[in-house]
């Protein structure tokens, strides 16, 4: 079944500015708004650019407002939301449909016995958003009207314009935007309709979202042009939103060539899955179109063909830990390994002191290595790549990377990361600083410092070992100190066994002692391909996390018996940090959990089970992807990013797996 809604949902407003939308453009760049049109986030415009790809991201086009003039007739197709809670036009009250086609967010709108239709998407590897419109059903002509209302900011921020003076310059084709001297000047162009400039400012827009995280909701918008065209039944027409000033502006011709592209994507997915006697569903290829939004292009000197991964929209940059978790289901399972490949030597550069980083800052400073993780999500993305497409040469290549991150780590490197040679687990952490995925802070305080041995870092660490002694034995390298520090680790990893709850320490020999949180770091120990505990002790792990851990949509990261839980993730911004790690739910170790129980219990139909609740999840939040966080209460409202790339890429990755082994 396709993504749709009818009027049930589009003509009631406070479910329909609840759904978003997202169309992105491969350099970071993306359009994104509700299903009702209504502005909620300081995110949500038509043109979103990344001017320093694939970040630098600024608000340059907000939206379009468009009227319907029909049988001397005006009907609304926008809404707003404004600073005195008044919603002016009403437009959603004339949404008849919206679906999405492949990734491409398509509106229809009734208005008395005509029916127009409305698609947006974005031109790949360019700065450029399309908004087409057709006439579907007819019996006379009909004229629609768009008002362009522009912006200049980054995206991060809210406008108040204050007697800011911008250029409108009209050109061909439509009008050039020029917010002030040395600004990145802009397009708002149309194939076919009539232009006519402007510059008024409109004032007090209210971002819901924004409100309700605390944040500055109110909003200022420049409108720069209103295009008017007259369509008989069939008849269409395009206005664009561009950097480009020698852009092309034949509309169907792109739409065409748009369609192309997500076809590629789709025959890709359907190779990969027939190599593997795979099963593809119309979620799994919504899922691999939605994959294909968080791969984006990241230039470097020496290699202008480097790609990298957003780790979610529509606030979040490329993240290293974020990209090596989210990479092999994004991009092998998608059966796109060349992809992975470009990804794994891209982010190879950046390695230093044995670390990957763990972002790369939207200004543009130099990248920050604040994680312990990372660089172990690294190694394992390269096994995984090495695994599914037999690249010896790539391993070759690589290998001293991987050495070096080896080497490093024994040691020791930045923040007390070192290897104990008695044990040889690692530690890591000190005062202040948060290297663990569960990152969040509160002010200058960290929620969850985990500084000492953590459980998942230390199954990660043991999986490396594993990794490095098979790749050298495959290189025909010496292999001995690898499989040596491997076998000391996993003797040292009896030390996590909490007898007494029957599960995993989170934490042990950190500066408290042992922590015996429950949390869902745990699964790891059972779901990464060497596991460092004995099978009768996995199926405790996995059925504890089960018990008060699981739920519909991810795991919970605390459990609910603990006095620290907290279930509902919302409020200001130290509020939703206070709630991040502390009881919401996370969709991506979800994947890992069903994986785990796979294999304790071997029953492929079960562990599918767990997933299908998440396909379900492409029809909420963000239409056609899936969310960061969900609350840890039911009934597990969606929150944080509409589009996750971990959460999307783990979710195709154990689906896949589960299947395979289902099939055979």
């Amino acid at each position: 079944m396709g993504i749709e809604f009818g009027r049930d949902i589009c003509c009631d407003q406070a479910k329909s500015e609840k759904l978003e939308w997202l169309v992105t453009n491969g350099i970071g760049g993306f359009a994104s708004g509700t299903v009702s049109g209504i502005l909620t986030r300081r995110y949500h415009g038509l043109l979103v650019a990344a001017l320093e790809p694939p970040l630098g991201r600024n608000l340059l086009v907000a939206k379009l407002d468009e009227t319907a003039k029909y049988n001397g007739h005006i009907y609304p197709l926008s809404s707003n939301r404004w600073s005195d809670g008044t919603i002016e036009p009403r437009g959603y009250v004339n949404i008849e449909r919206f679906y999405l086609d492949g990734a491409i967010p398509v509106w229809e709108y009734a208005v008395s016995d005509a029916l127009i239709e409305k698609r947006v998407w974005m031109k790949q590897g360019e700065n450029t958003a399309y908004v087409m419109y057709r006439l579907l059903r007819a019996t006379s002509p009909l004229e629609i009207s768009a008002k362009a209302y522009v912006n200049y900011r980054d995206y991060h921020g809210t406008t108040h314009a204050r007697g800011w003076e911008t250029g409108v310059e009209e050109v061909e084709n439509g009008v050039r935007v020029t917010a002030y001297g040395g600004a990145v000047p802009y397009y708002v162009l149309t194939d076919t309709a009539e232009i006519k400039p402007q510059n008024e400012w409109y004032y007090g827009y209210d971002l819901a979202q924004e409100d309700y995280r605390g944040l500055d909701h109110i909003e200022d918008h420049l409108l720069a042009a209103t295009f008017s065209k007259v369509i008989e039944e069939g008849e269409c027409f395009t206005i664009i939103a561009t950097l480009d000033d020698k852009l092309g502006v034949d509309g169907q011709t792109e739409h065409a060539s748009r369609k192309e592209y997500e076809q590629r994507v789709l025959d890709k997915l359907e190779i990969r899955a027939k190599e593997h006697s795979g099963e593809v569903n119309d979620d799994l290829r919504q899922l691999a179109l939605a994959a294909d939004q968080f791969i984006v292009d990241r230039s470097m000197p020496d290699d202008k063909d480097g790609k990298t991964i957003i780790a979610g929209y529509h606030w979040f940059g490329d993240w290293g830990r974020d990209t090596m978790i989210s990479l092999p289901g994004l991009t092998i399972s998608t059966g796109r390994a060349d992809v992975a490949a470009t990804i794994l030597k891209t982010f190879a550069k950046y390695v230093d002191k044995g670390m990957l980083p763990n972002r790369f800052p939207d200004s543009g400073e130099e990248p920050e290595y604040n994680t312990v993780d990372a660089t172990f999500w690294y190694v394992e993305a390269v096994r995984r790549y090495v695994d599914a497409s037999k690249d010896m040469r790539f391993l070759e290549d690589i290998f001293p990377v991987l050495e070096q991150i080896i080497d490093w780590h024994v040691k020791g490197t930045r923040y007390n990361i070192k290897a104990d040679p008695e044990d040889g687990l690692l530690y890591a952490g000190e005062e202040g600083v948060q290297l663990t995925w569960m990152d969040a802070r509160v002010g200058g305080r960290v929620i969850t410092p985990r500084i000492g041995k953590t459980v998942e870092v230390n199954a990660l660490w043991y999986n490396v070992l594993c990794s490095m002694t098979e790749f050298a034995k495959a290189l025909e390298k010496p292999f001995e100190k690898y499989e040596s520090a491997s076998r000391l680790a996993l003797e040292g990893f009896s030390k996590f066994w909490n007898g007494q709850l029957g599960c995993l320490y989170d934490v042990i020999e950190g500066p408290g002692g042992s922590d015996p949180s429950l949390r869902p770091n745990q699964i790891l120990a059972v779901s990464l391909p060497n596991s460092p505990i004995e099978k009768d002790k996995r199926r405790q792990v996995v059925d504890i996390c089960a018990e008060h851990l699981l739920t519909s949509h991810g795991l919970r990261s605390l459990s609910p018996d603990d006095k620290s839980y907290r279930g509902h993730y919302g409020g200001d911004q130290g509020s939703r940090d206070g709630a991040y790690h502390q009881g919401t739910v996370w969709g991506w170790p979800l994947g890992h959990f069903a994986l785990a129980h796979l294999r304790v219990y071997n029953e492929p139909g079960t562990a599918l089970g767990f997933l299908k609740p998440m396909l379900g999840q492409l029809r909420s939040h963000g239409v056609g992807s899936l969310s960061e966080i969900y609350d840890g209460d039911a009934p597990m409202t969606p929150r944080g990013c509409i589009a996750q790339a971990w959460t999307v890429g783990e979710t195709l990755r154990s689906w896949l797996e589960i299947q395979r082994s289902l099939e055979r």
